[in-house]
């Protein structure tokens, strides 16, 4: 079966006041973008996706994650990765130690040699044992990127991934991110103010406004 993230009769609030309301399926290694201005209910929807909906936010409506409802599940046993504006790093561990502790448990000599293997293919071969905070941004969000993908998603959400980053290190992370989404057949989506990242993305677009 094809992997999907799909959102049913979403309806999201804010106190009484309704922010959103979504139909929307994303198919595996697709990118949907959803625009808006701030408090059009952008990442309020993500925390929705997670479980993670704060208080004073209420929401109708199901997720399905590969044709499961994922609604009554906590949020670690829903699937969903997360990348973050910050690649929010554990200051305490190594790099191969932020990758390894989103793992799945298994064979400590395998898990060192997948990571050995990731960081390789996104240019970070022999780091596994540098410090995060010794990293430039680029290489944090590589590896903040490499923690989520290890941690064996079933679908990836991007929240402004991308928007601490110059100019051309965003281009480059933006298409090493989204050429794994693609390679991993992940649904993803994607929450950006940046009209380059949609375009990038080239999938479906949905633009929220503020509630009246």
């Amino acid at each position: 079966m094809q992997s999907s993230l799909e959102i049913k009769n979403c309806e999201l609030y804010r106190q009484n006041e309704q922010l959103l309301s979504l139909n929307v399926q994303v198919k595996g290694g697709e990118i949907l973008t959803i625009m808006g201005p701030s408090g059009s209910g952008k990442s309020s929807l993500l925390n929705w996706l997670t479980g993670t909906l704060p208080s004073g936010f209420s929401a109708n409506g199901e997720v399905w994650l590969n044709g499961k409802n994922i609604n009554n599940l906590p949020t670690h046993l829903r699937h969903i990765g997360v990348l973050y504006q910050d690649a929010l790093l554990f200051s305490h561990l190594s790099v191969s130690g932020n990758i390894a502790f989103a793992m799945p448990k298994g064979n400590k000599k395998k898990r060192l040699e997948k990571i050995d293997h990731a960081l390789e293919q996104v240019g970070l071969k022999g780091m596994a044992n540098r410090h995060p905070d010794n990293l430039s941004g680029g290489q944090q969000a590589r590896v903040a990127l490499l923690r989520m993908l290890l941690s064996e998603p079933k679908a990836i959400l991007l929240d402004e991934p991308f928007s601490k980053l110059d100019t051309q290190l965003r281009v480059d992370t933006r298409e090493l991110v989204f050429s794994q989404i693609r390679e991993h057949k992940l649904p993803a989506i994607m929450v950006t103010h940046d009209h380059s990242d949609a375009e990038a993305a080239n999938g479906k677009q949905i633009t929220l406004n503020l509630a009246k």
